[in-house]
C-alpha cells in the first residue's frame, strides 16, 4: 500500500480520500522573458479529476518567463482546488527544481519578479491541511508538460499577431550632425 508521500499513487486512488495529487508544468519561449508563457496542470483524486491549460501572463510581458509559467501552473491548481471546497492534503509534483526547492524552503527566492508568485502560492497553501511539493523527472510529468505545450501552441498564433514591433530607425544619408540644429541639405 502506498504512503502519502509516494509520488506514484495510482490515478483516482481512494487509499487516502483526502489526498489530491497535482502534476504541474509551465512552458515559455523565449524561456528568459518577454515571450509567451503558458501552464498546464492535472488534478487527480476522488471526484476531482481535472485538467487545465492556459496563459500564465499576458504575452510579451517582461514577466513571461519559464519560472513564472511554472509558478502559475501550481497556483492555478491550488486556486481550482480551493474553489471546489477541497481542504485536504495536496501533493504537487513538478519538474521545475527551482519552484519545488523554493517552495520547500531549500532555495531562497532571489529573483524579484518571482517573490510575489512565491508569496501568493504560500498563502494559498494555508487553505489546505497540508501542501507538499515534490520534484519529478520530466518523463513522469508528461501530461502536464503536454498541456502547457498545447496552451503555448494555441496562444502562439494570436500572440504573434499582436507582437509589439520594435521601432524602425531610418538614417538620413544627407544628415550632418556637426552642422547643428536647423541646418539641412
Amino acid at each position: 500500500m502506498s504512503e502519502v508521500g509516494d509520488a506514484r499513487l495510482p490515478r483516482g486512488s481512494t487509499v487516502f480520500p483526502d489526498l489530491v495529487q497535482v502534476h504541474f508544468d509551465g512552458a515559455c519561449e523565449p524561456a528568459h522573458g518577454g515571450g509567451v508563457a503558458t501552464y498546464g496542470f492535472i488534478v487527480e483524486g476522488p471526484g476531482l479529476d481535472y485538467e487545465e491549460k492556459g496563459l500564465a501572463v499576458p504575452p510579451w510581458s517582461p514577466h513571461a518567463t519559464n519560472n513564472v509559467a511554472e509558478y502559475s501552473a501550481a497556483t492555478r491548481a491550488l486556486e481550482w482546488l480551493r474553489s471546489r471546497g477541497f481542504r485536504g492534503t495536496v501533493l504537487l509534483l513538478g519538474d521545475s527544481q527551482l519552484v519545488v526547492r523554493q517552495m520547500r524552503g531549500e532555495y531562497a527566492v532571489r529573483a524579484e519578479h518571482l517573490r510575489e508568485y512565491h508569496r501568493h502560492l504560500e498563502l494559498l497553501g494555508r487553505a489546505f491541511a497540508e501542501v507538499r511539493f515534490e520534484w519529478v523527472p520530466r518523463e513522469q510529468n508528461t501530461r502536464a508538460d503536454a498541456l502547457s505545450k498545447a496552451a503555448f501552441d494555441e496562444a502562439r498564433g494570436p500572440a504573434m499577431r499582436h507582437r509589439p514591433r520594435r521601432p524602425v530607425i531610418t538614417v538620413d544619408e544627407d544628415f550632418d550632425p556637426s552642422a547643428g540644429p536647423g541646418a539641412g541639405p
